[in-house]
């Protein structure tokens, strides 16, 4: 095993120093092609979410000044409270290192080692770990064949392989294209723009399922709110939700 990890890295300096590859956040070579678009530093620099911060149990939003229980169920923001999630996780902050990792799979279809190991670590802690099945959320036909790819099936793919969890991209769908969400677009007017564009075309697939859904950033919880209202219509025991990262959402505007 040490050996094998010693050859990667020798592999991996050889790598970047015949094919030196730039950070996509500081410019400074990356060293190592298990870490993606961003070099050991930036991922460093990054707020990643390690287990120990206190964040509301629901929607995973970072709480300040509270003290969580022990299993830390009681801290809640009551901002999700009408949203039809289980509970929301994110591997970190949108800012660094998943910032440029999200910002790189809008153009290409991979995702690096670390990330994968950043999902895989947030899927096995309680609740995410109750999933029974892997489901992303889909792209609109039109805006899939745009881009070419949907980044929520990349993303949901990996983590299937690497946690054995059965992906499921037929069952949900969605049948309407709506508008990207405006800057200064409120939660309410984000939930509207969504409401009624998804679907369950297959509820014998998902009913009795504790589902996993996955998406790139979630910002205000209102796509993953509006897929799980009708996955649990369908029959879903519960529905759990897993990004990248956790936008500001005081300030986001991205989506």
């Amino acid at each position: 095993m040490l050996l094998n990890q010693v050859a990667i890295s020798c592999y991996d300096a050889l790598l970047a120093l015949i094919y030196p590859q730039p950070c996509a956040v500081c410019g400074a070579s990356v060293e190592q092609r298990d870490l993606g678009v961003a070099c050991a530093n930036c991922w460093q620099q990054t707020s990643v979410f390690g287990g120990t911060e206190t964040i509301c149990w629901k929607c995973g939003q970072p709480s300040l000044g509270e003290v969580a229980a022990a299993d830390g169920a009681s801290v809640r923001c009551h901002r999700c409270d009408e949203a039809h999630f289980t509970a929301a996780r994110a591997c970190g902050v949108y800012e660094g290192a998943l910032r440029a990792s999200v910002l790189n799979l809008k153009r290409e279809p991979h995702v690096s080692s670390r990330l994968i190991e950043e999902l895989v670590h947030q899927q096995q802690q309680p609740p995410l770990n109750r999933a029974t099945r892997i489901i992303p959320v889909p792209l609109h036909p039109e805006r899939e064949r745009e881009r070419g790819f949907n980044q929520a099936v990349v993303i949901a793919s990996e983590l299937s392989r690497a946690t054995g969890l059965p992906l499921d991209v037929v069952s949900l769908v969605r049948i309407m294209s709506v508008q990207r969400h405006r800057a200064g677009m409120d939660a309410k007017g984000r939930a509207d723009t969504v409401a009624g564009a998804f679907t369950v075309r297959h509820p014998a697939l998902v009913a009795g399922e504790r589902i996993l859904l996955i998406d790139d950033v979630f910002t205000t919880g209102a796509t993953v709110s509006s897929c799980a209202q009708v996955l649990r219509e369908a029959g879903a025991l519960e529905v759990f939700v897993l990004t990248i990262a956790r936008a500001d959402t005081m300030s986001s505007s991205h989506l």
